[in-house]
């Protein structure tokens, strides 16, 4: 399979997955290189003028005022890297490393950061030798560009810091070495190019949003299922509704629901019990395509910010090579991101928090007309008390973890950066909140499922039995009390892996 073009225009989410998980091979393209050469002929002109230029003959931050003398200012970049290298916590992931280094290859591969094409060509270099940078997921802002994870991504680049290398942790200096990649030697503005980008925390929200969409399907999936459970009417279901009303979420969760249940015995065979008195059903079931819809239409707005990011330059100052001019501006800032990231959490929390009323619905004797906790014997058996409980415990974290990152600043560089976006703390959530999520929703799943048994011979509608398969090859019904601990992991990582979102597709 021939190498992806990393060209700065056409790097889509599919190509950015190749590469973070399939390992996909990926180049510089001609005409990135074309564009990157002739702006950094802005660069080295501009150095022979003796022009006062940010980031090229000047300090950073407060200090761009500092002159620097040509002979230095190597040393400035390779400075610059060293002193901002300072991140602290947990190192990024595998997957989220080489997103990051994709990233940034395709952000200064756009031609307008005035740096060599031989610094885009030694990230995709790492990347094609899986040569990782050990890079800390803590200290940046989100503002300047996600500064301190982005100067550990370069320190590697130029021999320094640490890196992952064939599954050992070892010095930038010897992984680059083993690799057989020659380390840069830094020239004017390629330092700051960089560091100066968004490419940590879009890393982290371009990978979240793989997983957010696998999660609001499977909801879709869990909500089927336990609609039978509690022999819901799918009546609110229907495309009139939708059409009045007309978000698209809304129409996409609804006809999901409706091929779930189609050929369902469960309802049906209830319809016209004298026990069951209910004229309408909890909202957390009638309401699924408005809630479950407003979390679709909120990931597709992530999406869309996060497509535009994808092929953005987002250093500072910019070369627009077409007028030989270098604009000091603002495309390093965060906002957009961290909006999107406080988005992405508040839907998140949502789909959690519908996921257990739902097993509370299910739990519950007084709504469910099913057996108490969905146990025989229920008094010698606790049945699935304790997995309601669980869910409403991860369910009220995840309401902590949706705080909003992006109306808070704290103003840094002797407040020359006045305003900051937390898009980073954004961005790092999201993937407790989706394991947190997933949790919820393969508890929400295995009570529907029991709900189900209890059911039986009834049977549920021939889309949303596939689901109940997946589920019941990883959990046996539980016929007494023994722990569900290992049945849970089970099943999250079948939602994980795409499992209960693959039946929809």
């Amino acid at each position: 399979m021939s190498a992806i073009q990393i060209d700065g225009e056409h790097l889509d989410f599919e190509l950015l997955y190749r590469v973070v998980f399939d390992g996909a091979k990926v180049e510089l393209a001609p005409a990135a290189r074309e564009r990157m050469l002739a702006s950094r002929a802005v660069i080295e002109r501009l150095i022979e003028s003796g022009d006062a230029v940010y980031g090229v003959n000047t300090g950073f931050g407060k200090l761009a005022s500092v002159r620097i003398s040509r002979e230095q200012i190597g040393e400035l970049q390779v400075n610059l890297v060293r002193s901002h290298a300072c991140g602290l916590g947990a190192p990024l992931s595998e997957e989220e490393t080489r997103a990051m280094l994709v990233l940034r290859a395709n952000a200064i591969a756009k031609g307008f950061s005035g740096v060599r094409p031989v610094v885009a060509e030694t990230l995709c270099q790492m990347l094609n030798a899986g040569v990782h940078p050990l890079i800390p997921s803590q200290g940046s802002v989100g503002a300047s560009g996600d500064l301190a994870p982005l100067a550990h991504l370069a320190q590697v680049a130029i021999g320094e810091g640490e890196a992952i290398f064939q599954g050992r942790t070892v010095s930038g200096s010897d992984a680059m070495r083993g690799a057989g990649i020659v380390t840069l030697e830094l020239e004017a503005k390629e330092g700051l190019a960089l560091l100066n980008g968004t490419q940590a925390m879009l890393a982290l929200l371009a990978l979240g949003l793989r997983d957010a969409e696998i999660a609001a399907d499977t909801a879709d999936v869990a909500a089927g299922l336990s609609l039978d459970a509690l022999r819901g009417s799918p009546a609110a279901f229907d495309q009139r509704i939708a059409a009045v009303r007309p978000y698209k979420g809304h129409v996409v969760t609804a006809r999901n629901l409706r091929r779930l249940n189609h050929g369902s015995t469960i309802r049906e065979s209830h319809r016209s019990t004298e026990k069951d008195k209910r004229v309408q059903d909890a909202y957390s079931l009638r309401c699924t395509p408005q809630v479950h819809g407003a979390v679709r239409d909120t990931v597709d707005h992530v999406r869309a910010t996060l497509s535009v990011e994808l092929n953005s330059a987002t250093d500072n100052p910019l070369v627009f090579a077409d007028s030989g001019e270098v604009i000091s501006g603002g495309n390093f800032h965060g906002q957009p991101l961290a909006m999107a990231a406080d988005q992405l959490a508040v839907a998140l929390a949502t789909l959690a928090g519908i996921s257990e009323r739902r097993v509370e619905q299910m739990t519950n004797p007084q709504t469910s007309l099913l057996p108490a906790f969905l146990i025989r014997e229920a008094g010698l058996n606790s049945g699935f008390m304790i997995l309601q409980v669980a869910a409403a415990a991860l369910a009220s974290e995840m309401k902590t973890q949706a705080t909003p990152h992006s109306v808070d600043s704290i103003p840094t560089s002797a407040n020359q950066e006045d305003y900051v976006s937390m898009g980073m703390g954004g961005a790092r959530r999201i993937q407790p909140m989706l394991a947190n999520l997933r949790n919820v929703l393969a508890i929400e799943l295995l009570s529907a499922c029991q709900g189900l048994d209890l059911l039986a011979p009834l049977r549920t509608g021939t889309e949303a039995q596939k689901a109940y398969e997946i589920v019941r090859a990883q959990s046996k019904m539980v016929d007494a009390d023994r722990s569900l601990a290992p049945d849970i992991r089970a099943v999250e990582r079948r939602i994980a892996e795409g499992a209960f979102s693959n039946v929809l597709h």
